[in-house]
């Protein structure tokens, strides 16, 4: 790593560990809503007459997802071409007076505000912004900005913003971002204001505060901007990764699992604050020891693989991932204390670099029929003017795998300083002193022009987008996984409940594991408008389809939307009035010995290393049935499939 990537990026946080610190990990490792009608959206797509997409017909929200894409409530492609505007969340080292230079990151004073309003007016930025061909804005903030009193001072360019709350400036900038129609994407980038990512104390979203007040602050600022359609995500936190002496997980259940923490915030947000949000989930960052002794990796997006989010409100999923030239799959992108001998992006050759991107986050977006098959938004990429040849071969590279993938992204920064061409030199946009501006467009000294400019212009599929079937999974092994707003919460009281999304109907069990697979396919939502579910914890079947097993079967006309457990034992299942009859042919699916799923693997593996039993995307489960006879202890040993027609 140069000396310019340290002064602009981040102080790695393995950097920040001192030796001692680093040696006892080492040694302790060793073992010593969506809205009733449809709201005009602010122009997302600059330079569209009339704030129109590619189609022709006005962007409308709230904004979803369709597989691989988000679209609007038209079904248009909306796709994000963003960039990050920093310096809510902090500029700040942490140590020393937080208004002088020589203590605030390459010697920019944020002030506690979006970084350049000391030096350029509101009205100047953001235009600037849309001259860059941006149609949305990663918009970073900290938990501490929320109820920050101290007064901001030193907007010498934007004074009646002086002596208000950092959060208050941070509304001014949200309203001046989308009445100029840009899309607003929240960021929750650290607990404290202060410069990301060293170790700090922001690694978690529970670091210096409880999973319970990262959740409130959320749905605090989602209510917040609920009048707002131009905010239009809700980017739940950055660069998870490791502390001195913890990693987080995914699916693990304690108070470092990620998938649980990520699946209450987005749950919150989508039913009590503001349903039209996108959440937005970013992968890990890094796990492991910093060490060649040790085992260690950016796992990013590849847990998704056997462990994707389903929230209570489907088709409102993206998942985003950060990729930087002097990082690596396994390399920290430190050097000296905390380095590793591992290959970092920039020294990839070009296929080697697609393939790895692939692994680590695109398939989530280029593998179909899935359920984890989601838009994937690159929220943070970058590099500097003052770059060496590798880096600019691997700048190159980002940005033909973002084209060729068509994958959503966000620069990091937009807003840098320069006197005349000093301080954060990685800024698509950098301010001298007295507000002169050099940009990344126009200024033909900057090497990254050409790249940036292709980057923008190549807008991907555009228009509509073709309705496909969706997959969720469930995973109660930690929990209940209740993804239904209209089933109670507590229908099993004392037992462990799975259950659908409500536009989504179950067609997938595991025998063990507590997993299960929702689909909406062929029907769509199959549930009758105006009806609840009824729980079924007895026999009461119509045709002997599992011979010797007790049977939990929904009456003719319901289909099954979940099922719960004691223990690892059937304790009932769940089931709604279809709008539609339903009545079809049944066949037996058996699950006790083995996976038994459809050939064409569609849904994907909802429940990895465990056996399941899968209906196909023309039927519907009916029942479970179990034994507790010959050690079977009561697993869903068998799903009763019918016909849909």
């Amino acid at each position: 790593m140069t000396l310019t990537e340290h002064r602009f990026r981040r102080w790695p946080w393995w950097e920040a560990l001192s030796a001692f610190a680093l040696v006892s990990a080492m040694l302790l490792a060793l073992g010593v809503h969506f809205a009733a009608t449809s709201e005009a959206l602010p122009c997302l797509f600059t330079g569209s007459a009339g704030c129109s997409g590619s189609g022709g017909s006005d962007l409308k929200g709230p904004l979803s997802t369709r597989g691989r894409y988000i679209v609007d409530a038209n079904g248009n492609r909306v796709k994000l071409q963003s960039g990050n505007w920093h310096g809510s969340s902090g500029t700040w080292n942490g140590s020393g007076d937080d208004e002088d230079p020589a203590n605030n990151q390459g010697g920019e004073v944020g002030h506690r505000a979006p970084l350049g309003l000391e030096r350029v007016s509101m009205d100047k930025l953001v235009k600037d912004f849309k001259a860059l061909g941006l149609n949305s804005i990663r918009l970073p903030f900290s938990n501490e900005m929320i109820s920050d009193d101290r007064p901001v001072k030193g907007l010498t360019a934007n004074p009646s913003l002086n002596g208000l709350k950092p959060l208050q400036v941070y509304d001014r900038a949200v309203q001046a971002l989308t009445d100029a129609g840009l899309g607003v994407i929240l960021n929750n980038h650290t607990t404290t204001t202060k410069w990301c990512c060293s170790n700090d104390g922001n690694e978690f979203w529970n670091s210096g505060q409880s999973t319970g007040k990262w959740v409130d602050d959320w749905a605090f600022m989602a209510a917040r901007y609920k009048g707002n359609p131009g905010v239009i995500g809700a980017d739940l936190r950055n660069e998870i990764r490791r502390t001195t002496w913890n990693d987080p997980n995914v699916g693990w259940g304690d108070d470092q699992d990620w998938e649980a923490a990520s699946r209450q915030a987005g749950d919150r947000i989508l039913t009590t604050a503001n349903p039209n949000l996108l959440i937005m989930i970013e992968g890990l960052n890094w796990t492991g020891i910093p060490s060649d002794l040790f085992p260690h990796e950016r796992p990013m997006l590849k847990p998704q693989a056997w462990l994707s989010s389903t929230l209570t409100r489907s088709h409102k999923v993206v998942y985003s991932a950060h990729f930087y030239g002097y990082i690596g799959p396994n390399h920290t992108g430190a050097t000296g204390l905390g380095e590793t001998h591992d290959t970092r992006f920039r020294e990839m050759s070009r296929d080697d670099l697609f393939r790895s991107m692939d692994e680590l986050a695109g398939y989530v977006a280029t593998t179909p029929d899935k359920h984890f098959t989601a838009p994937v938004w690159v929220s943070e990429f970058g590099v500097g003017t003052q770059s060496s040849d590798q880096d600019k071969a691997w700048f190159a590279n980002m940005v033909d795998y973002l084209i060729s993938r068509d994958l959503d992204w966000a620069y990091w920064p937009i807003v840098g300083y320069q006197t005349p061409d000093q301080g954060d030199n990685w800024g698509l946009l950098r301010y001298a002193a007295d507000g002169n501006l050099s940009s990344v467009t126009s200024n033909g000294g900057d090497w990254r022009g050409g790249y940036f400019r292709r980057l923008v212009g190549e807008k991907g599929k555009s228009g509509q987008v073709a309705p496909v079937r969706a997959w969720s999974m469930l995973y109660g092994t930690n929990s209940d996984h209740n993804a239904s707003l209209r089933a109670g919460n507590d229908w099993d009281s004392g037992a462990t409940k799975m259950v659908c999304p409500d536009d989504q109907r179950l067609v997938g069990i595991s025998a063990t594991g507590r997993r299960g697979l929702c689909t909406d396919s062929n029907e769509g939502d199959l549930w009758k408008p105006g009806t609840l579910a009824n729980k079924v914890s007895e026999e009461k079947v119509d045709t002997d389809w599992a011979n010797g097993f007790t049977k939990y079967q929904c009456q003719t006309g319901q289909f099954m939307i979940g099922y719960s457990l004691n223990g690892g034992g059937m304790s009932a299942i769940l089931c709604a009035p279809g709008r539609i009859p339903l009545a079809g042919a049944g066949r037996t699916v058996w699950d006790d010995k083995g996976d038994n799923r459809p050939a064409s693997g569609e849904g994907g593996d909802y429940a990895n290393n465990h056996y399941k039993g899968q209906c196909n995307s023309d039927e519907y489960a009916a029942g479970i049935g179990f034994s507790w006879a010959n050690a079977r202890a009561g697993h869903p040993d068998a799903l009763y499939c019918r016909k849909l027609k």
